[in-house]
């Protein structure tokens, strides 16, 4: 269920620097550190998910400096947040529209494409002026069918 992102990089690329001086950011070793893991997973990581994987390479790096730099790189475009049941927001490094599912069982947040769902009347809501909105699916993932050797999936 995983669409494409606007800004997906490898840990470590060297276009990193110039990536952030982009979005107005000036380079520092703690920031580059924190993009280097946010802007590269596919996952949608808390705060606190960022600093614990962050500190493992950066054992000296302040819980407020990740908590600073996720939001900077929020107000400049480089993330998004998305807040869940109970008040949990997470960062979501794909900027374009997009849904969201949500897996019961994992509690796992996968993109879902924008395109891959019809949400019609946003407009029509009485005394309502939309800014953005978004879905978010809750349920589980199906187990993928396995077709034996040699059988085609037509019955």
């Amino acid at each position: 269920m995983t669409g494409a992102r606007a800004l997906l990089i490898e840990p470590g690329v060297r276009h990193l620097p110039a990536i952030l001086r982009q979005h107005h950011i000036q380079p520092s070793a703690q920031r580059l550190a924190v993009a280097s893991y946010v802007l590269g997973t596919e996952d949608h990581p808390s705060a606190d998910q960022v600093f614990g994987r962050v500190r493992r390479s950066h054992p000296g790096i302040s819980r407020a400096t990740v908590y600073n730099t996720l939001n900077r790189f929020v107000r400049e475009g480089l993330l998004r947040t998305l807040v869940l049941s109970g008040g949990r927001v997470v960062f979501d490094p794909n900027v374009e529209a997009h849904h969201h599912f949500i897996d019961d069982a994992t509690g796992r947040i996968h993109d879902v494409p924008w395109d891959a769902l019809e949400v019609s009347r946003v407009d029509a809501l009485p005394g309502i002026d939309v800014r953005e909105y978004q879905v978010v699916l809750r349920g589980r993932r199906r187990a993928a069918r396995v077709r034996a050797p040699g059988r085609s999936s037509r019955p």
